[in-house]
């Protein structure tokens, strides 16, 4: 989800701030000098009602994706690489 599709979903930039409790000046900031922690994301998932997936892209195009959202670690088959 990118920064305008959050926007749509609360209508305004205003309306997105206030649900994840941040200034729309702060939250401009942070976007723009790529400074929002793991832990902050996180948090506006949960506040967005959204789900977070992570997925690692090889070059080939094969990927590996953990659908556990990390309760267990990846595993990686290191024979392979």
């Amino acid at each position: 989800m990118i920064t305008s599709d959050m926007i749509r979903k609360h209508n305004s930039l205003t309306g997105l701030c206030r649900c994840i409790r941040q200034t729309p000046q702060n939250f401009n900031n942070n976007l723009r000098r790529e400074t929002v922690s793991f832990e902050e994301m996180i948090r506006n998932v949960e506040v967005l009602s959204v789900e977070y997936e992570q997925v690692f892209v090889f070059s080939n195009g094969e990927k590996i994706q953990n659908d556990n959202m990390g309760s267990e670690p990846i595993k990686l088959n290191t024979d392979e690489m």
